[in-house]
């Protein structure tokens, strides 16, 4: 239960909603109390009636109401069939208006309960936001998608229908069972005597189905995953034809779960049969114990054994449902537990020293004095000794093999990662103190891995200019060399690009992804290895474009391959995280190492030219 305590706050933010709720459920069980002393008062009334009936009044034992209702009846004469019908009719108002503070209490309650999972749901999701890329190396996609759906869910079953359920058991045993005691002590006993077994089974196997229900949970969550990596990699699978293998390994976790599934329906198959049983049991013994206080003469009127009869049947659903509550706040424990891991969780990556700080508006000078990184979760020491500055408006070429640490540059520069040591500066300002949202809202950033938002073209252009016009949007893509394609598709911008743009192809999405970075017309931009997939001829007219585009910006090229067609003002060559070569490209080419190596091994005619 202490792991709840993180809910109370949104109790407090609703806590009329919370108060109203409450005061609706006892309310409506107020009035569902008064039906049974209606029904027992004209059972008694009927007795006396029928030939050598009972002369005594029929008691007041009743509520204020009820005895009102009694009075006003005992001053007219009235005949059986009236007796009958008014009585029936005052039963049905009572019911009507137990109903209307029913739907006032769901209106409440059950609607709080839903207002506290769409805040819970955008906390959750804000906070996700806030977190550090390291977070979201060592936690799955999977595992943060059911907490913020699964668990928050499980959360809101605690603030709604927990609670509506629990004050409802709360208020109906207090209203019974102080009306059956007023009526005999001894007889509310013997009713009542079942009630606690039946509260202790139910607990019993609500805790059964409980457990059944989270091992099915596990499996149902691993069967989703295996589904969605099938029809993520459904390419992969038919090119390696692995159809009845990934078959063969969804075909057993289906077993594994339809076995847990029919266990669980058997242990609930049994469950309600009991719940009848043992209400029948409750009833046939309130009746039993009831006729033989009558007969005894310990009770005068029948219309007492048909009130405890209504009663009991009134106790049983609330009673019954102890169990179900209790699973629902421990599952919403356990829940909320998950959240709270989350929750607490604090981004390494935060604003505190940037703190009070007005938003700097960079020129695009950028010094690594010294700079050393390590990532946490493997230890790999990306960056060693790490030592450049670039000047404003200057052309950087970062080259060198896959895994030499080109691309944790860029990660350092957006401050994805906080360095380990030395310092980073953009115009002589210590990165760390910068507001993140201005630092990262004055770099353009095309990553290696290119994301594309299952949205419209035009929609994912304007990703990081979202008040960008459509000629504005149009001229982006010519100078990404895609505007032609993009006119030649039915809808043209306005074309839908699926899931992480899977109808266009690895070239078309990394040209998006550059005209997204261009429109942006940040001072600083960074290229990752974005040209990948492009084909030559492509490529060139890219490199032309980007010498316009970028004339006036500081621009760092990540690359395992090198661009002659780009004026760079200073390249550098990485392995292992450091710098092992640097210079102009004819400085470079005449030290005639790493550089000239590569860049020769890139002019170097393939074979089947070669052989032509």
């Amino acid at each position: 239960m202490k792991h709840l305590k993180a809910i109370n706050k949104y109790f407090w933010k609703y806590r009329w909603r919370l108060g109203a709720g409450i005061f609706f459920v006892i309310i409506s069980n107020y009035f569902a109390i008064l039906a049974p002393q209606v029904a027992g008062y004209v059972v008694d009334k009927v007795q006396q009636l029928l030939p050598g009936g009972s002369t005594k009044p029929v008691p007041r034992q009743n509520d204020f109401l009820v005895n009102g209702f009694i009075d006003w009846m005992d001053r007219g004469e009235w005949s059986f069939g009236s007796i009958v019908i008014l009585s029936g009719l005052v039963i049905l108002l009572l019911g009507i208006i137990r109903g209307i503070f029913m739907f006032f209490m769901r209106q409440t309650l059950v609607v709080m309960s839903r207002y506290i999972e769409y805040d819970q749901k955008n906390e959750v999701y804000s906070h996700y936001q806030q977190l550090d890329t390291h977070f979201f190396k060592i936690h799955s996609t999977g595992d943060l998608m059911n907490r913020i759906a699964e668990d928050v869910s499980r959360v809101r079953m605690y603030t709604g229908p927990a609670i509506m359920y629990l004050v409802n058991l709360s208020a109906v045993i207090v209203f019974a069972v102080s009306n059956m005691l007023a009526k005999n002590v001894s007889l509310t006993l013997y009713v009542l005597a079942p009630l606690p077994l039946l509260a202790a089974t139910i607990y019993y196997v609500n805790t059964i189905i409980h457990k059944k229900s989270e091992a099915i949970q596990g499996l149902l969550s691993d069967l989703t995953t295996n589904a969605q990596q099938s029809y993520s990699g459904i390419r992969v699978i038919k090119s390696y034809v692995q159809e009845k293998a990934m078959y063969a390994f969804f075909k057993d976790n289906t077993e594994e779960y339809r076995k847990k599934a029919i266990g669980l329906a058997k242990v609930e198959a049994i469950y309600a049969p009991s719940i009848v049983l043992l209400i029948g049991i409750s009833t046939i013994i309130t009746i039993m114990i009831g006729v033989l206080y009558f007969l005894n003469g310990r009770i005068t009127e029948v219309g007492i054994i048909v009130e405890f009869v209504l009663y009991i049947n009134m106790l049983i659903f609330p009673v019954s449902a102890i169990g179900w509550v209790a699973s629902m706040i421990q599952r919403a424990s356990a829940s909320q537990k998950r959240l709270n891991e989350f929750l607490e969780t604090q981004p390494e990556i935060d604003n505190k020293a940037a703190k009070g700080k007005a938003d700097a508006k960079l020129k695009g000078e950028i010094q690594f004095q010294d700079v050393s990184f390590t990532f946490q979760h493997t230890g790999i020491k990306a960056i060693k000794h790490f030592n450049m500055h670039i000047r404003p408006g200057q052309k950087i070429a970062v080259v060198g093999r896959t895994g030499s640490g080109k691309s944790t540059l860029a990660a350092l520069l957006l401050r994805l990662f906080n360095i380990d040591k030395g310092g980073l500066l953009l115009d002589g300002i210590p990165i760390d103190e910068i507001p993140l949202q201005s630092l990262r809202r004055q770099i353009s950033y095309v990553p290696q891995d290119v994301f594309l938002f299952s949205d419209s073209i035009s929609a994912n252009i304007r990703f990081g200019n979202e008040k960008a016009g459509p000629e504005e949007v149009k001229n982006a893509a010519k100078s990404a060399v895609i505007h032609n394609e993009i006119e030649g598709f039915p809808k043209g911008y306005d074309t839908q690009v699926g899931e992480r743009g899977v109808t266009l192809s690895g070239g078309q999405k990394q040209r998006i992804s550059i005209a997204r970075a261009l429109l942006k017309d940040a001072p600083i931009v960074i290229f990752d290895d974005c040209l990948s997939a492009v084909d030559a001829t492509t490529e060139k007219t890219i490199l032309q474009h980007l010498n316009e585009e970028l004339k006036d910006k500081t621009a760092i090229i990540i690359t395992h391959r090198i661009f002659s067609l780009l004026d760079f003002d200073h390249i550098i060559v990485m392995e292992d995280g450091a710098i092992i070569e640097e210079g102009t490209h004819t400085q470079l080419m005449a030290k005639n190492g790493e550089y000239a190596a590569m860049y020769n091994r890139q002019k170097e005619p393939l074979p089947e030219e070669t052989n032509s």
